[in-house]
């Protein structure tokens, strides 16, 4: 029997502004508001509703992509494996959960047809794992099995890494954690006989882990060459044709490749990849299945070294996420990635003391171990509000006062600051001034500023990141860009605040805005109250609403349990978040005031 498995392996960064919790605007990403939004439409919503349609021979003739009507629908989720991360897995709950239904949906009818499901485990962020530390990354390991049982229901039997980064202690810590494969690409194994069948890795500790190589040359192929124009052509590499006398030996072709190929970087790929899939099933000598299927029925029996480290976008093993090692995408200038491995060191640097405050902090508060606190933490990271302060209490003794309780909260919050700050698509691209690494440094910002030592470890931070620099006359470095575009410059608190008093003062109810609970006095003089959904921070604003359209301004005061009041300050309409000056702006786009500027003046 000749077996075809298709990975799709589905990721999206997190683009979320770390104060906000929501994803801004991408002007890069237009004609959709960000890039999450885009890949989505363009992509993942699609496989989840593949067409596949009928040719119309006699037009063919004359225009190559004529069709005669849609012959099938289909769920891809439902016949291709994929591992989906969990910070886009964040995004879709909130904006797109008709997608994230159908992922799940999908994993349901495989595991009904098959006995396994589509679906399996990635750690909870797209970190280089051997480029971890072991803590780090059993953490990420942990999370993503939890943040996986709480969204498909059942345990996973197999984990993505990213990257398919591997070294000998990351397939350790997967198998310590009773993941029974994961999927690698031929290169990164020695031994394994060119059928696609499993093989087994084991390690110094004597725990083992399956692993399914994925066909590269098929991989190459499908993502850069033309393969995704021609179904009949894909579906013979996915089940070459067998002559009558050719050996009867069972293989597997698996495709691994980015879930963005499918639509995004090939425009209908997915209705070739699904008209390719119809002519595999029809074929009596191939099937269609998942890894999880194929490991259950082939118990691996041969063993296999693992190149270590290694990864499937770096021929120098994992140094793309560390040095400049030669990897970049425009190869046709010089390697110039100096920065890459100053800014891991200040990343590096950085971390090691976000963990002294929260172990410190930490042992003080909990009542269990901090790091086992943290590990439990992934039952309910990707949630907010109630289900974070029952969990923050459940950790802490049962006399903890709220002060307590919201000091915990903001200690955890600050382990998945750090963790995000590792996030390996800041080193994978050429330039060190990307909107990657900008994200990047913004985690880095907030992490700061959650252990308390913002005065401190800002500026000390700036000078660790002033090295990473591409080397180019007048290039800027990561140190000017935190300071330009991650440095907080305005507290994103106090935005939202005045942008509820504006909400208020037009008669607008305004319950939530972005991460906060929102409450309002019923009238004038408009006294605002803000709640953080993670952290259970609250902050109290009292302010005053001036002009309109583009210079609308609230000047905002705090005050403080003693109803002290601070200076006061103005702050304008585009100072607030993004759906809330949309929302107070768009009135007036008919209007004369819409193409002044926020003084009054013409632009």
């Amino acid at each position: 029997m000749h077996s075809v498995i298709i990975h799709h392996h589905l990721y999206q960064p997190p683009r979320e502004d770390p104060w906000l919790e929501v994803v801004p605007t991408e002007p890069s990403a237009a004609p959709d508001h960000d890039w999450n939004a885009r890949i989505n439409r363009e992509c993942y919503a699609r496989l989840a509703a593949a067409e596949a349609h009928l040719r119309d021979r006699r037009a063919a003739a004359r225009d190559p992509d004529a069709r005669a009507g849609i012959a099938r629908v289909v769920n891809l989720y439902a016949w291709c494996s994929f591992d989906v991360g969990a910070t886009l897995c964040e995004w879709l709950d909130a904006e797109a959960p008709e997608t994230m239904r159908a992922m799940q949906a999908g994993d349901a009818a495989s595991v009904r047809r098959w006995g396994h499901g589509n679906a399996i485990a990635a750690p909870y962020h797209h970190v280089i794992l051997p480029l971890a530390s072991p803590r780090e990354r059993t953490t990420e390991i942990r999370w993503g099995i939890r943040d996986f049982r709480r969204r498909f229901h059942r345990e996973p039997e197999g984990m993505w890494l990213p990257e398919c980064a591997a070294d000998e202690d990351t397939l350790d810590a997967v198998a310590k954690e009773g993941i029974a494969f994961t999927i690698l690409a031929p290169y990164q194994v020695h031994g394994h006989d060119g059928s696609g069948m499993p093989v087994r890795w084991r390690g110094a500790s004597g725990r083992s882990l399956t692993i399914v190589p994925y066909d590269g040359s098929l991989a190459g192929d499908v993502a850069f060459g033309g393969l995704l124009r021609d179904a009949p052509a894909l579906a013979q590499r996915f089940a070459p044709y067998r002559e009558a006398g050719d050996a009867q030996t069972d293989r597997c072709t698996t495709l691994a490749t980015d879930g963005e190929t499918f639509g995004h970087h090939h425009k209908s790929g997915d209705s070739t990849l699904t008209e390719a899939l119809s002519m595999v099933v029809q074929q009596s000598s191939s099937r269609v299945t998942n890894s999880a299927s194929l490991v259950a029925m082939y118990p691996a029996t041969t063993d296999v070294r693992l190149v270590s480290p290694s990864a499937w976008s770096c021929a120098h093993g994992v140094e793309r996420w560390r040095s400049n090692c030669g990897c970049r995408l425009d190869g046709s200038k010089p390697p110039a990635q100096q920065w890459r491995g100053p800014l891991r060191a200040a990343i590096e640097r950085l971390s090691h003391h976000a963990h002294d405050v929260f172990e410190h902090e930490g042992r003080a508060l909990f009542r269990d171990d901090p790091w086992d606190v943290r590990d439990r933490y992934g039952d309910v990271v990707a949630q907010d509000g109630e289900a974070l302060e029952q969990f923050a209490r459940r950790e802490l003794p049962a006399d903890a006062s709220d002060h307590q309780v919201q000091r915990a909260r903001e200690l955890l919050e600050l382990a998945r600051a750090t963790m995000r700050t590792f996030t390996s698509c800041a080193w994978f691209f050429d330039e060190v001034d990307r909107i990657e690494v900008r994200q990047v440094l913004r985690y880095a910002a907030r992490a700061i500023e959650l252990t308390g030592h913002a005065s401190r470890l800002m500026p000390e931070f700036v000078q660790w990141l002033a090295p990473a620099t591409s080397g180019a006359p007048n290039a800027g470095s990561a140190g000017e860009l935190f300071v330009r575009e991650a440095m907080p410059h305005r507290d994103a608190t106090t935005g939202a605040a005045a942008g509820a008093i504006a909400c208020a003062n037009v008669g607008i109810a305004t319950p939530r805005i972005a991460t906060f609970d929102v409450t309002v006095s019923a009238v004038a003089p408009w006294r605002v109250t803000l709640t953080h959904r993670r952290t259970g921070a609250v902050r109290t604003f009292v302010g005053h609403v001036h002009g309109s359209g583009p210079g609308l301004t609230v000047d905002l005061s705090e005050t403080d349990a003693d109803a002290d009041v601070s200076d006061t300050h103005g702050i304008n309409v585009h100072e607030f978040p993004e759906d809330i000056a949309r929302l107070l702006l768009r009135p007036m786009a008919l209007s004369d005031e819409a193409l002044f500027d926020e003084v009054g003046r013409r632009p």
